[in-house]
């Protein structure tokens, strides 16, 4: 358990360091998201009836903030540590496979926390309303940072160097957050489109955390 713990602090304090990069700059990513496509599309776009296009985009836009920085947080500082030799130091402990892999999801979903918390800070006053049920907000943040965060580990053992992780970043990591709903209701789209974001995990937690804000959604979140 002190080896758990003392690897998560280790990576709690990683990020955290260098929060101006990690934290801050993914929220001011998706402040420019939102002032964007707000100004654009809010008075050609109704998502939800009776729901703003610039509120809709809100929690779509942190749960994909959080999806992305989830990932970013395990598969770099593993990547980091291979790279630099110094993962040696992780596989010499008397550590065990679950102890490492928790510490590891766990720092990933602190961290895709912090920025969602950041995002939704920043873009409340485009008229976020309050969670009609806020538990659903809560699971949905904590589950689609632990799946990110996981598929984060498994990208970070399987990469030999940050060529191979940006490859998994560009073609399955960005595709699914963009294809997601966050920036649309999938009820807008031609039926083979429909039916690719049916397959999509990233589309059932942005729809589920969407709920939890509205309480409207293109599925059920006892579906997502």
């Amino acid at each position: 358990m002190q080896g758990f713990l003392t690897l998560f602090r280790k990576e709690l304090v990683r990020f955290w360091k260098v929060a101006f990069q990690t934290v801050a700059a993914p929220v001011l990513t998706a402040l420019m998201y939102q002032l964007i496509f707000s100004h654009v599309l809010s008075h050609h776009v109704e998502a939800y009836p009776g729901v703003s296009y610039t509120a809709f985009l809100i929690p779509g836009l942190a749960m994909m903030s959080m999806a992305q920085n989830a990932f970013a947080n395990s598969s770099s500082s593993l990547i980091q540590s291979k790279i630099t030799g110094n993962i040696v130091f992780l596989l010499l402990p008397p550590l065990t496979a679950l102890e490492f892999f928790a510490a590891y999801m766990l720092a990933a979903i602190v961290r895709g926390l912090a920025v969602g918390a950041g995002v939704l800070v920043v873009t409340a006053w485009f008229g976020l309303p309050l969670p009609s049920h806020p538990l659903w907000v809560l699971l949905f943040a904590i589950l689609g940072c632990g799946v990110l965060g996981t598929l984060g580990v498994v990208a970070g053992i399987w990469a030999e160097k940050f060529d191979q992780l940006a490859a998994f970043q560009n073609f399955l990591i960005m595709p699914l957050t963009f294809l997601s709903g966050v920036f649309y209701s999938i009820n807008s789209l031609p039926p083979f489109w429909y039916a690719v974001s049916h397959v999509n995990p990233v589309f059932f937690m942005i729809d589920g955390f969407r709920y939890g804000f509205f309480g409207q959604a293109d599925v059920s979140p006892w579906l997502s």
